[in-house]
């Protein structure tokens, strides 16, 4: 993986997710070099100076989409608003929940990313989906068919600590619109807007989150019913296939990163064993979760665990890892896959250091893993639809 601060992993982690979602080096390269020494003091300190140096960048950005945008270059300023909004987003999540300013900089993320669809995408739009007394916010890119028929959809999670704006700027829902199929990019309960904004906390029943994304799909005249997946990545490696277990209207579901037993993960890296994903990592943790106490935590933590679960996935499952995942080690895709006897098509696909993907969720490499899970899902709805 690329390392632009050494030694510093959850840095260099959002850094390398910022490039490879269409961020450009030039100017990564100017909001990170003033702080490159405060980086080498650990990835708690100096997550306010991080967020200082990627604003000043996405202020200057965001001048000069507006003035492009005002001179009718609407292409440029909406790519421009894009790339502002993909900075912002990934300093974002590296600040601290008690940081008095997060609210208000996660609102400009979403602003940014708004005014990039008016301008330049205009087959994305913000949706809500019905879910108990509220709603989960939602993006839905909207693919087209050649005869004007229903799409496939293929729902999207999140993990612990991305948001559905990371999700569409990865530019998988583009893949699988340059493909026929449409996505619905959702903050679940415990992730981005949802959390934030509406003070919804994860939950172990994940297919509740499902229920109410396949009830909000179906209730759209250009879905087809029967072809409905969903992927998730990171926590969502859990998420998903614990959802897909239980939620029958599914039609397929990708572990995009597994997280079999995070249970376990989290009893190691309070033992200081493997990477992390954001600074201030307990804090953000409890927050997700919706906690109040570390030990208490862990307790209820080994519950987010899909032994005796994944058996009961009957539609096709991919698991995708990459080798050298250090956050979540590779050993639970082979047991999320191992497990899963009961699906009529299921696969691992492991990427290794030497064609790239091996970091967590293939952050290292995004869009080569992006391609092969589009690929997969395309192939698997077309073989479900010749049945």
């Amino acid at each position: 993986m690329f390392e632009y601060f050494p030694g510093n992993y959850v840095w260099n982690l959002g850094v390398v997710a910022a490039l490879n979602s269409g961020g450009l080096i030039d100017e990564v390269d100017r909001a990170c070099r003033p702080i490159r020494d405060i980086a080498g003091r650990g990835e708690d300190v100096g997550t306010r100076e991080l967020l200082a140096a990627w604003t000043t960048l996405v202020d200057s950005m965001e001048q000069q989409a507006s003035k492009a945008a005002t001179a009718g270059r609407k292409r440029t300023a909406g790519q421009m608003y894009a790339r502002a909004a993909n900075y912002l987003v990934n300093a974002e999540r590296m600040q601290s929940i008690s940081d008095p300013d997060r609210i208000a900089v996660y609102q400009r993320c979403l602003d940014l990313l708004e005014h990039s669809f008016e301008l330049a995408d205009p087959t994305t739009t913000r949706v809500a989906v019905p879910y108990e007394d509220t709603h989960l916010p939602a993006y839905y890119t909207q693919a087209t068919s050649p005869d004007g028929r229903p799409t496939p959809v293929m729902i999207m999670w999140n993990g612990l600590d991305s948001t559905k704006e990371h999700m569409y700027l990865s530019g998988f829902s583009a893949e699988l619109a340059a493909r026929g199929i449409s996505t619905l990019m959702v903050d679940c309960p415990g992730s981005g807007e949802a959390l934030r904004l509406q003070g919804l906390t994860s939950r172990i029943d994940t297919e509740a989150w499902a229920a109410a994304c396949v009830d909000y799909l179906q209730s759209r005249p250009d879905v087809d019913n029967d072809a409905i997946g969903l992927v998730g990545w990171s926590l969502g490696g859990y998420y998903a296939p614990r959802a897909a277990a239980f939620e029958k209207r599914l039609a397929l579901v990708v572990a995009w990163g597994a997280n079999h037993d995070w249970g376990t993960v989290q009893r190691r890296r309070l033992a200081r064993e493997g990477e992390r994903p954001v600074p201030h990592y307990w804090d953000h943790v409890l927050w997700v979760w919706g906690h109040s106490n570390v030990q208490e935590f862990i307790e209820f933590a080994d519950q987010v665990n899909l032994d005796g679960v994944v058996e009961k996935i009957t539609v096709p499952f991919l698991v995708c890892h990459g080798e050298n995942d250090r956050q979540i080690p590779v050993e639970y895709a082979h047991r999320s896959y191992d497990q899963a006897v009961n699906s009529p098509k299921r696969e691992l696909r492991v990427f290794t250091a030497a064609e790239g993907g091996a970091e967590h969720v293939g952050l290292d490499h995004l869009p080569h893993v992006s391609s092969f899970v589009a690929d997969w899902v395309t192939d698997t709805f077309a073989g479900l639809a010749d049945r």
